[in-house]
């Protein structure tokens, strides 16, 4: 049983299996999220690697090693993080119409 302290007084709340309470750190900006990156036909190599660069902070081996796992795999994690985080990374690389999606 969770008892939720209201001023001075105690209130039981019954908890029901399935659903949880949603703890002020457990709020979308604070779950942890990815960036999938998607391959296309338009990019060339060195755009994409530029990009992620710029996007991520990234070096340019792991750059490179991300674009090389798109182009195999046709899409890589390529940045975790908070949901903001990746919200930012996304626009980054989607500045230049690459394909992106932000996965909770």
């Amino acid at each position: 049983m969770l008892i939720i302290i209201f001023s001075a007084m105690e209130i039981p709340v019954k908890e029901t299996p399935g659903i949880s309470i949603i703890e002020e750190e457990d709020t979308i900006e604070g779950l942890e999220s990815r960036v999938l990156l998607f391959n296309d036909d338009w990019h060339s190599f060195d755009e994409v690697i530029i990009q992620l660069i710029k996007a991520t902070k990234c070096s340019f081996e792991e750059a490179k090693h991300m674009t090389f796992e798109v182009h195999v795999k046709g899409k890589a994690i390529v940045f975790n993080g908070t949901v903001a985080d990746c919200i930012k990374v996304s626009g980054v690389l989607e500045e230049i119409a690459l394909h992106t999606q932000v996965v909770t």
